[in-house]
Protein backbone atom coordinates (compact mmCIF):
# COMPACT_ATOMS: atom_id res chain seq x y z
CA UNK A 1 0.00 0.00 0.00
CA UNK A 2 1.11 3.61 -0.57
CA UNK A 3 2.12 5.26 2.20
CA UNK A 4 1.96 8.89 3.25
CA UNK A 5 4.20 11.19 5.14
CA UNK A 6 4.43 14.62 5.91
CA UNK A 7 7.25 16.30 6.04
CA UNK A 8 8.79 18.73 8.18
CA UNK A 9 8.05 21.59 6.32
CA UNK A 10 4.72 21.27 6.74
CA UNK A 11 5.01 21.91 10.29
CA UNK A 12 6.74 24.94 10.13
CA UNK A 13 4.10 25.83 7.86
CA UNK A 14 1.53 24.94 10.02
CA UNK A 15 3.29 27.50 12.75
CA UNK A 16 3.43 30.44 10.37
CA UNK A 17 1.16 33.66 10.79
CA UNK A 18 -1.18 34.01 7.41
CA UNK A 19 0.84 36.75 5.84
CA UNK A 20 -2.63 37.97 4.61
CA UNK A 21 -6.04 38.04 5.44
CA UNK A 22 -7.21 36.25 2.26
CA UNK A 23 -3.93 34.02 2.79
CA UNK A 24 -5.33 30.50 2.96
CA UNK A 25 -4.74 28.49 5.80
CA UNK A 26 -2.08 25.55 6.52
CA UNK A 27 -5.14 23.56 6.99
CA UNK A 28 -6.47 24.51 3.64
CA UNK A 29 -3.61 24.27 1.92
CA UNK A 30 -2.90 20.41 3.07
CA UNK A 31 -6.53 20.10 1.74
CA UNK A 32 -5.72 21.33 -1.76
CA UNK A 33 -2.64 19.39 -2.05
CA UNK A 34 -4.35 16.32 -0.76
CA UNK A 35 -7.25 17.07 -3.41
CA UNK A 36 -4.37 17.13 -6.31
CA UNK A 37 -2.96 14.50 -8.71
CA UNK A 38 0.56 15.55 -7.07
CA UNK A 39 -0.97 13.69 -3.73
CA UNK A 40 -2.48 9.95 -5.51
CA UNK A 41 -0.67 7.29 -4.18
CA UNK A 42 -2.77 4.84 -5.97
CA UNK A 43 -2.23 7.03 -9.57
CA UNK A 44 -0.09 4.70 -12.19
CA UNK A 45 2.22 7.87 -11.62
CA UNK A 46 2.73 6.84 -8.25
CA UNK A 47 2.16 3.12 -7.96
CA UNK A 48 3.81 1.64 -11.24
CA UNK A 49 6.58 0.08 -9.61
CA UNK A 50 5.01 -1.56 -6.41
CA UNK A 51 5.76 -5.02 -7.60
CA UNK A 52 9.39 -4.12 -7.86
CA UNK A 53 10.05 -2.21 -4.68
CA UNK A 54 12.16 0.35 -6.42
CA UNK A 55 11.71 3.36 -8.94
CA UNK A 56 14.90 3.39 -11.20
CA UNK A 57 16.45 6.38 -11.37
CA UNK A 58 15.48 7.79 -14.88
CA UNK A 59 11.82 7.90 -13.56
CA UNK A 60 12.46 8.61 -9.58
CA UNK A 61 12.68 12.42 -9.59
CA UNK A 62 9.32 13.31 -11.43
CA UNK A 63 7.73 10.02 -9.26
CA UNK A 64 8.70 10.21 -5.82
CA UNK A 65 9.65 12.65 -3.38
CA UNK A 66 13.28 11.31 -2.41
CA UNK A 67 14.05 10.99 -5.89
CA UNK A 68 13.19 14.68 -6.67
CA UNK A 69 15.61 15.52 -3.69
CA UNK A 70 18.20 13.62 -4.38
CA UNK A 71 17.87 15.66 -8.15
CA UNK A 72 18.04 18.84 -6.61
CA UNK A 73 20.79 18.09 -3.90
CA UNK A 74 23.26 17.13 -6.78
CA UNK A 75 24.75 18.54 -10.11
CA UNK A 76 21.62 19.04 -11.81
CA UNK A 77 23.57 18.64 -15.22
CA UNK A 78 20.66 15.94 -16.65
CA UNK A 79 17.42 16.43 -17.74
CA UNK A 80 15.38 15.01 -14.19
CA UNK A 81 17.88 11.67 -14.17
CA UNK A 82 19.59 10.69 -11.19
CA UNK A 83 21.66 7.63 -11.35
CA UNK A 84 20.35 5.46 -8.35
CA UNK A 85 16.70 3.35 -7.43
CA UNK A 86 14.87 4.94 -4.57
CA UNK A 87 12.40 3.80 -2.55
CA UNK A 88 8.52 3.41 -3.86
CA UNK A 89 5.65 4.55 -1.46
CA UNK A 90 5.57 8.76 -2.07
CA UNK A 91 3.96 11.13 -4.15
CA UNK A 92 5.23 14.47 -5.06
CA UNK A 93 5.00 15.91 -1.35
CA UNK A 94 5.52 19.32 0.13
CA UNK A 95 9.34 18.74 0.51
CA UNK A 96 9.68 18.79 -3.85
CA UNK A 97 8.82 22.39 -3.98
CA UNK A 98 10.08 23.95 -0.39
CA UNK A 99 13.44 21.78 0.10
CA UNK A 100 16.42 24.26 0.75
CA UNK A 101 17.67 23.69 -2.28
CA UNK A 102 14.74 24.72 -4.38
CA UNK A 103 15.65 28.39 -3.74
CA UNK A 104 18.51 28.27 -5.66
CA UNK A 105 17.21 26.49 -8.66
CA UNK A 106 17.52 28.78 -11.74
CA UNK A 107 17.33 26.90 -14.40
CA UNK A 108 15.91 23.35 -15.83
CA UNK A 109 17.71 21.45 -17.84
CA UNK A 110 15.79 20.12 -20.84
CA UNK A 111 16.24 16.86 -23.07
CA UNK A 112 17.67 18.80 -25.67
CA UNK A 113 20.17 19.92 -23.23
CA UNK A 114 19.19 23.69 -23.40
CA UNK A 115 17.78 25.42 -20.08
CA UNK A 116 15.47 27.85 -18.86
CA UNK A 117 14.79 29.53 -15.93
CA UNK A 118 11.15 30.25 -14.88
CA UNK A 119 11.66 32.13 -11.81
CA UNK A 120 9.68 30.47 -8.68
CA UNK A 121 8.27 27.74 -11.16
CA UNK A 122 11.43 27.08 -11.90
CA UNK A 123 10.89 23.40 -9.89
CA UNK A 124 7.84 22.56 -12.04
CA UNK A 125 9.48 22.79 -15.20
CA UNK A 126 12.21 19.77 -13.65
CA UNK A 127 9.25 17.49 -14.55
CA UNK A 128 6.80 19.18 -16.84
CA UNK A 129 9.19 18.89 -19.54
CA UNK A 130 8.97 15.56 -20.94
CA UNK A 131 11.67 12.99 -21.87
CA UNK A 132 12.38 13.75 -25.57
CA UNK A 133 13.23 15.95 -27.77
CA UNK A 134 12.99 16.39 -31.92
CA UNK A 135 16.69 15.32 -31.76
CA UNK A 136 15.65 12.06 -30.94
CA UNK A 137 13.51 11.77 -33.41
CA UNK A 138 16.48 12.26 -36.03
CA UNK A 139 18.93 9.81 -34.29
CA UNK A 140 16.52 7.19 -34.70
CA UNK A 141 16.53 7.78 -38.49
CA UNK A 142 19.80 9.14 -39.46
CA UNK A 143 20.56 7.27 -42.42
CA UNK A 144 17.45 5.59 -43.38
CA UNK A 145 15.23 5.88 -46.81
CA UNK A 146 12.13 8.68 -45.34
CA UNK A 147 9.43 6.35 -46.76
CA UNK A 148 11.01 2.90 -46.19
CA UNK A 149 9.49 0.74 -43.69
CA UNK A 150 12.85 -0.34 -40.98
CA UNK A 151 12.78 -2.95 -38.36
CA UNK A 152 15.08 -0.83 -36.50
CA UNK A 153 12.48 2.23 -35.60
CA UNK A 154 9.91 1.67 -32.77
CA UNK A 155 8.05 4.91 -31.53
CA UNK A 156 10.17 7.27 -29.57
CA UNK A 157 7.35 8.75 -27.31
CA UNK A 158 7.57 12.58 -25.65
CA UNK A 159 5.84 11.03 -22.34
CA UNK A 160 3.50 13.15 -20.50
CA UNK A 161 2.51 17.06 -19.60
CA UNK A 162 5.73 18.64 -21.29
CA UNK A 163 4.41 21.65 -20.52
CA UNK A 164 7.32 23.44 -20.06
CA UNK A 165 8.98 22.25 -23.03
CA UNK A 166 5.71 23.67 -24.88
CA UNK A 167 5.85 27.58 -23.24
CA UNK A 168 9.76 27.29 -24.51
CA UNK A 169 8.74 26.76 -28.17
CA UNK A 170 11.73 26.28 -30.51
CA UNK A 171 14.15 27.71 -27.54
CA UNK A 172 14.31 23.78 -26.45
CA UNK A 173 12.95 22.10 -29.32
CA UNK A 174 10.95 19.16 -27.84
CA UNK A 175 8.00 18.82 -30.39
CA UNK A 176 9.75 17.59 -34.33
CA UNK A 177 11.11 20.57 -36.33
CA UNK A 178 11.10 20.01 -39.50
CA UNK A 179 13.72 21.91 -41.13
CA UNK A 180 14.01 24.85 -43.24
CA UNK A 181 10.54 25.76 -40.83
CA UNK A 182 10.81 28.67 -38.19
CA UNK A 183 9.30 27.93 -35.35
CA UNK A 184 8.08 29.82 -32.37
CA UNK A 185 9.76 30.68 -29.11
CA UNK A 186 8.83 30.78 -25.95
CA UNK A 187 5.44 31.79 -25.07
CA UNK A 188 4.52 35.08 -23.49
CA UNK A 189 1.60 35.92 -21.54
CA UNK A 190 0.67 39.25 -19.78
CA UNK A 191 1.80 39.79 -16.12
CA UNK A 192 1.30 38.30 -13.59
CA UNK A 193 -0.07 35.39 -15.20
CA UNK A 194 3.43 34.58 -16.68
CA UNK A 195 4.70 31.61 -14.88
CA UNK A 196 3.09 27.71 -13.79
CA UNK A 197 2.27 28.67 -10.19
CA UNK A 198 0.93 32.18 -11.44
CA UNK A 199 -2.04 30.36 -13.22
CA UNK A 200 -2.04 27.34 -11.74
CA UNK A 201 -2.94 26.92 -7.94
CA UNK A 202 0.39 25.97 -6.76
CA UNK A 203 -0.92 23.08 -4.70
CA UNK A 204 -4.62 22.08 -5.99
CA UNK A 205 -2.87 22.95 -9.94
CA UNK A 206 -6.35 23.77 -10.99
CA UNK A 207 -6.52 27.03 -13.00
CA UNK A 208 -9.97 29.15 -12.22
CA UNK A 209 -11.73 30.49 -15.37
CA UNK A 210 -12.14 33.45 -14.02
CA UNK A 211 -8.22 34.41 -14.09
CA UNK A 212 -9.34 34.29 -17.79
CA UNK A 213 -12.13 36.80 -17.95
CA UNK A 214 -10.44 39.94 -17.18
CA UNK A 215 -9.41 39.93 -20.76
CA UNK A 216 -11.12 36.94 -22.44
CA UNK A 217 -14.58 38.44 -21.60
CA UNK A 218 -17.60 36.03 -22.22
CA UNK A 219 -15.40 32.61 -22.59
CA UNK A 220 -17.20 29.74 -20.83
CA UNK A 221 -14.52 27.30 -21.31
CA UNK A 222 -10.30 27.83 -21.83
CA UNK A 223 -10.63 26.74 -25.18
CA UNK A 224 -12.58 28.95 -26.00
CA UNK A 225 -10.29 31.79 -26.02
CA UNK A 226 -8.61 33.20 -29.10
CA UNK A 227 -6.19 36.09 -30.07
CA UNK A 228 -5.07 35.23 -33.67
CA UNK A 229 -7.50 36.33 -36.45
CA UNK A 230 -5.62 33.93 -39.07
CA UNK A 231 -8.30 31.09 -40.18
CA UNK A 232 -5.42 28.31 -39.65
CA UNK A 233 -7.52 25.13 -40.25
CA UNK A 234 -9.53 27.03 -43.07
CA UNK A 235 -12.78 26.36 -41.93
CA UNK A 236 -13.65 29.94 -42.69
CA UNK A 237 -14.38 30.19 -38.86
CA UNK A 238 -11.96 33.09 -36.88
CA UNK A 239 -14.16 33.33 -33.77
CA UNK A 240 -14.07 29.89 -32.22
CA UNK A 241 -11.49 29.21 -29.31
CA UNK A 242 -7.63 28.33 -30.54
CA UNK A 243 -8.25 24.86 -27.90
CA UNK A 244 -10.99 24.11 -30.57
CA UNK A 245 -8.83 24.62 -33.64
CA UNK A 246 -5.90 22.66 -31.92
CA UNK A 247 -8.48 19.86 -31.40
CA UNK A 248 -9.37 19.43 -35.22
CA UNK A 249 -6.01 19.98 -36.41
CA UNK A 250 -4.97 16.92 -34.01
CA UNK A 251 -7.70 14.87 -35.30
CA UNK A 252 -6.73 15.77 -39.06
CA UNK A 253 -2.84 14.68 -38.28
CA UNK A 254 -4.34 11.83 -36.90
CA UNK A 255 -6.61 11.21 -40.19
CA UNK A 256 -3.22 11.76 -41.79
CA UNK A 257 -1.01 9.45 -40.02
CA UNK A 258 -3.50 6.64 -40.72
CA UNK A 259 -3.84 7.15 -44.71
CA UNK A 260 0.27 7.43 -44.99
CA UNK A 261 0.06 4.29 -43.16
CA UNK A 262 -1.63 2.47 -45.25
CA UNK A 263 -0.82 4.04 -48.29
CA UNK A 264 3.02 4.20 -48.21
CA UNK A 265 4.09 1.66 -45.39
CA UNK A 266 0.97 -0.59 -46.50
CA UNK A 267 0.19 -1.67 -42.73
CA UNK A 268 -3.15 0.31 -40.97
CA UNK A 269 -2.24 1.83 -37.71
CA UNK A 270 -4.03 2.90 -34.87
CA UNK A 271 -3.50 5.04 -31.85
CA UNK A 272 -4.59 4.72 -28.32
CA UNK A 273 -3.90 7.35 -25.77
CA UNK A 274 -3.99 5.33 -22.69
CA UNK A 275 -2.13 2.20 -24.17
CA UNK A 276 1.76 1.50 -24.01
CA UNK A 277 2.93 2.39 -26.72
CA UNK A 278 0.11 3.89 -28.23
CA UNK A 279 0.24 3.42 -31.79
CA UNK A 280 -0.57 0.01 -32.51
CA UNK A 281 -1.19 -2.61 -35.99
CA UNK A 282 -4.83 -2.15 -36.90
CA UNK A 283 -5.62 -5.67 -37.39
CA UNK A 284 -9.02 -5.24 -38.85
CA UNK A 285 -8.15 -1.47 -40.83
CA UNK A 286 -11.24 0.12 -39.22
CA UNK A 287 -9.62 2.75 -37.59
CA UNK A 288 -10.21 2.06 -33.99
CA UNK A 289 -8.42 0.98 -31.45
CA UNK A 290 -10.06 -2.61 -30.17
CA UNK A 291 -9.19 -4.14 -27.10
CA UNK A 292 -7.79 -7.14 -28.58
CA UNK A 293 -5.31 -4.36 -30.93
CA UNK A 294 -4.56 -2.09 -28.06
CA UNK A 295 -1.46 -4.12 -26.48
CA UNK A 296 1.49 -4.60 -26.69
CA UNK A 297 2.66 -7.48 -28.88
CA UNK A 298 0.71 -5.82 -31.57
CA UNK A 299 2.80 -2.52 -31.01
CA UNK A 300 3.43 -0.76 -34.63
CA UNK A 301 6.08 -1.97 -36.13
CA UNK A 302 5.98 -0.67 -39.88
CA UNK A 303 7.54 2.47 -38.97
CA UNK A 304 9.61 4.66 -41.92
CA UNK A 305 11.16 7.96 -40.82
CA UNK A 306 8.29 10.15 -42.51
CA UNK A 307 6.29 8.30 -40.67
CA UNK A 308 7.51 8.71 -37.18
CA UNK A 309 8.07 11.87 -37.12
CA UNK A 310 4.54 13.06 -37.62
CA UNK A 311 3.54 10.76 -34.46
CA UNK A 312 6.31 12.06 -32.31
CA UNK A 313 4.05 15.55 -32.80
CA UNK A 314 0.86 14.28 -32.56
CA UNK A 315 2.00 12.77 -29.21
CA UNK A 316 3.55 15.64 -28.19
CA UNK A 317 0.03 17.58 -28.44
CA UNK A 318 -1.99 14.44 -27.20
CA UNK A 319 0.16 14.36 -24.55
CA UNK A 320 -0.46 18.21 -23.25
CA UNK A 321 -3.56 18.89 -22.93
CA UNK A 322 -2.39 22.70 -22.31
CA UNK A 323 -1.00 23.35 -25.37
CA UNK A 324 -3.65 25.85 -26.24
CA UNK A 325 -2.78 27.60 -23.29
CA UNK A 326 0.88 27.03 -23.07
CA UNK A 327 2.22 27.49 -26.52
CA UNK A 328 -1.14 27.42 -29.38
CA UNK A 329 1.41 28.40 -32.14
CA UNK A 330 3.84 26.00 -31.77
CA UNK A 331 1.52 23.21 -31.35
CA UNK A 332 -0.34 24.55 -34.45
CA UNK A 333 3.06 24.26 -36.18
CA UNK A 334 3.96 21.32 -35.46
CA UNK A 335 1.21 19.41 -36.56
CA UNK A 336 0.82 21.91 -39.76
CA UNK A 337 3.56 20.41 -41.16
CA UNK A 338 3.44 17.05 -40.04
CA UNK A 339 0.61 16.86 -41.96
CA UNK A 340 2.02 18.76 -45.04
CA UNK A 341 4.96 16.80 -45.17
CA UNK A 342 2.91 13.28 -45.26
CA UNK A 343 0.71 14.74 -47.86
CA UNK A 344 3.91 14.72 -49.82
CA UNK A 345 3.71 11.36 -50.29
CA UNK A 346 0.09 10.38 -49.41
CA UNK A 347 -3.18 11.26 -50.20
CA UNK A 348 -3.69 13.52 -47.74
CA UNK A 349 -6.14 16.71 -48.11
CA UNK A 350 -4.16 20.08 -47.21
CA UNK A 351 -6.77 22.72 -48.14
CA UNK A 352 -7.14 25.61 -46.26
CA UNK A 353 -4.61 24.98 -43.58
CA UNK A 354 -2.58 28.59 -42.90
CA UNK A 355 0.69 28.30 -40.69
CA UNK A 356 0.64 30.73 -38.02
Amino acid sequence: MTRLYLPAVFAIVAAAPAAAQDAPTPEQIMEAWLNSPHADGSAEAFSHWDEEGEIPGDCAVCHSTPGFLSYIEGDRSTSAMIDHPVEIGTTVQCDVCHAPGVNGLEVAVFPSGETAGFGGSTVCAVCHQGRAWGGDVDAAVAGLDEDAVSPDLSFVNIHYSAAASTLMGSAVAAGYEYEGRDYAGPFAHVEPLNTCAECHSPHETTVALDTCTTCHQGIEDFRDIRATQVDVDGDGDVSEGIGHVIADLHDRLAAAIRTYAAEVSDAPVVYAEASYPYFFADTNADGAADADEAAFPNRYQSWTPRLLKAAYNYQYVAKDGGAFAHNPHYALQLMIDSIENLAEQADIDTTGLARP
